[in-house]
């Protein structure tokens, strides 16, 4: 399949619409509930390891598939919300995960990003669903900071996978409500900060 400049921004644009529930072309109305982290008791996403792979100043983007040479694709989103499930816009959100064959690039910025959520809340990359390696079950790190507060490091992991178990990192909290949308998957998570 050729890859065409189409092919590649109509899942990206697509990503607002597919969160906040409005059809999609003529599909039916999809909708996704908040993720349990946001019970509105002051309830914060927990912290997760960081692991030796980051690197700071990954570039403003939210396209990180378009550079991916392999690998299913996926839209990653959600919203970042108070204790009390207000938006918080302007919130910091990067990203950093291996490849399709678990590797991370060490040398440039391939498959890491950052962008800010706008006036809902809302954030989402277009990405790839990385490869599981060593001990590790497939993940995405994160950090996420509202202005001037203090960053919450953390990763997101696939529902199912047979290797959570075996994953020292891994926590069920953190897991993202993966679901399939015209064809094509989507990852969703509300951060709490």
């Amino acid at each position: 399949m050729m890859t065409t400049r189409r092919s590649l921004l109509t899942p990206v644009a697509a990503m607002p619409v597919l969160l906040l529930g409005a059809p999609v072309a003529s599909a039916q109305p999809f909708r996704l509930p908040l993720t349990p982290e946001c019970s509105g008791r002051g309830e914060r996403t927990i912290a997760n390891a960081e692991g030796p792979y980051f690197r700071p100043n990954a570039p403003l983007k939210q396209d990180l598939a378009a550079e991916a040479e392999g690998g299913a694709r996926i839209l990653l989103g959600g919203f970042v919300l108070d204790e009390s499930c207000r938006p918080v816009p302007n919130a910091l959100i990067e990203i950093w995960h291996a490849d399709d064959r678990g590797r991370y690039d060490q040398r440039g910025y391939r498959l890491r990003g950052h962008q800010f959520s706008d006036a809902r809340g809302l954030w989402w990359f277009s990405t790839i669903i990385p490869a599981a390696y060593w001990s590790r079950t497939r993940h995405y790190h994160f950090k996420v900071q509202r202005p001037n507060d203090r960053i919450l490091t953390t990763q997101l992991y696939f529902p199912g996978e047979r290797r959570n178990a075996q994953d020292r990192e891994f926590d069920p909290r953190l897991q993202m409500r993966v679901t399939t949308a015209e064809g094509q998957p989507l990852g969703r998570f509300d951060f709490v900060i």
